[in-house]
């Protein structure tokens, strides 16, 4: 397969030829994390509180797979656009070693630390006692989840995009069938509670690598894992982990600051706790649908910056900006139109509804701008530019929100946490634009004066 098309295709059809398998994806993905919640509800309140609380964890581990898998595709397409076919190929398989290597690590690290990090924010045993166990069965699963990362990011890599797409939502489909089949023990399957949903997550991780393989095999894409790309390459294994923790970092950055805005929140009430749970179930449906038009774009934009297609690289990110931009404002009107609704689909405690309706019309105030950092993050990693891609994410979720969230708490109770939200999100746009100019915006604009 020839990735010329990457450089040599109109920009905005080539966008969305490369954004729309994966902005499918998403969604679906995105139903299935409500699914998912809407599912475990029926169980109990316990039972959501635990998954909100293991939430922060889960995203930890997903962060240190996709992180990486960012810095691997990152790379790759740097590479293939620059020619240099050798080394797209031994970053593909470093790559892929890597993965099996984390996805070791994180389960081993993570399982035996979640009794004592749920007893941080919760004194309910049965809810601690739900949350283990749901976590010891996800987490086993790691090492799938990191080599699935790997392929999927190897194909979109060099374009193939629907290969991506059927793979995630290979995974999706297959949980949100399990989920009711396995929680409450429909037709032949056991009743197995949580446990159950666990394990639908799990299955549907290991069909979505099983299909990967499958399609690796099938139609090899035009990088390769092979033994004899094995040998040692400081090079390239800089350039991967250069990239990739500090994508890992971006992606974890949420799982620090869900843990802080609960320890806030669990100060006033339980309540709050599962407001905030459900909103990031709910925000999925916006972010990741966003994060799929990203993904699209960073092979693109990384392939025409290898390339030196500068001025094409400039075009790639105003397109991008302006479709998340639309996303975000469609999550807007959604939000202030029908947040009772929305927050109803998990709990039927007027209380709980009454919290996350104000909560959901507050913290929407924020979803249009922060398209500008969305975009200006996943285009500097696109870019190989992971440093200054992190210094945005660590605005939007920790140097800005969490002092902003404490301070406005002291004031508002727990409503001072949902306007830290609007507000970390304004001002992590202004340094987006900043720090994106300082780090690609001078050459981009010399390379269009030239062109022109």
């Amino acid at each position: 397969m020839n990735e010329k098309f990457m450089k040599e295709k109109p920009v905005f059809p080539l966008i969305m030829s490369m954004a729309t398998p994966m902005v499918i994806s998403m969604l679906v993905n995105s139903l299935y994390n409500i699914v998912d919640s809407f599912f475990v509800a029926k169980i109990g309140e316990d039972a959501i509180t635990a998954l909100s609380l293991v939430y922060p964890v889960q995203n930890l581990v997903n962060a240190l797979a996709i992180g990486f898998g960012v810095g691997l595709n990152a790379v790759i397409a740097f590479h293939l656009g620059a020619g240099e076919k050798e080394a797209a190929d031994t970053a593909a398989t470093h790559g892929f070693l890597f993965s099996i290597l984390h996805g070791i690590i994180a389960a081993a690290v993570s399982i035996p630390i979640m009794r004592p990090f749920l007893k941080m924010f919760t004194q309910s045993e049965n809810a601690i006692s739900l949350g283990v166990r749901y976590s010891t069965i996800v987490f086993s699963f790691s090492a799938v989840i990191m080599v699935s990362l790997a392929y999927e990011k190897i194909f979109q890599a060099v374009g193939r995009m629907n290969a991506s797409m059927a793979g995630l939502m290979t995974g999706c489909i297959v949980n949100i069938v399990l989920d009711p089949l396995l929680i409450f023990g429909i037709g032949p399957f056991p009743k197995m509670g949580i446990d159950g949903a666990a394990l639908a997550t799990g299955i549907g991780q290991v069909s979505t690598l099983l299909l990967y393989v499958v399609l690796y095999v099938v139609k090899r894409p035009s990088v390769t894992i092979n033994r004899k790309y094995l040998k040692r390459n400081k090079v390239i294994d800089r350039k991967l982990y250069f990239i990739g923790i500090p994508a890992a970092i971006n992606l974890a950055l949420p799982s620090l600051l869900v843990s802080s805005l609960n320890a806030m929140l669990a100060s006033f009430s339980q309540i709050y706790v599962v407001v905030l749970g459900v909103y990031y179930k709910l925000q999925t449906f916006l972010y990741l649908p966003a994060n799929g038009i990203v993904q699209g774009m960073r092979p693109i934009i990384g392939y025409n910056y290898g390339a030196a297609e500068h001025k094409r690289v400039k075009k790639i990110y105003d397109i991008t900006l302006v479709l998340t931009a639309g996303i975000m404002l469609f999550g807007t009107v959604l939000c202030l139109a029908l947040p009772h609704k929305l927050i109803g689909m998990f709990t039927d405690n007027p209380e709980t509804v009454n919290a996350g309706k104000k909560a959901l019309m507050i913290i929407s105030a924020g979803f249009v701008v922060s398209s500008v950092s969305v975009t200006s993050s996943g285009a500097l990693e696109g870019l190989g530019k992971g440093v200054e891609s992190l210094i945005i994410s660590l605005c939007r979720y920790a140097i800005v929100i969490i002092p902003t969230a404490f301070v406005l708490t002291r004031i508002f109770g727990a409503d001072g946490v949902w306007n830290a939200f609007w507000i970390a999100e304004t001002v992590s746009a202004v340094i987006s634009v900043i720090v994106y100019k300082k780090a690609v915006g001078n050459k981009l604009k010399r390379s269009s004066e030239i062109s022109s």
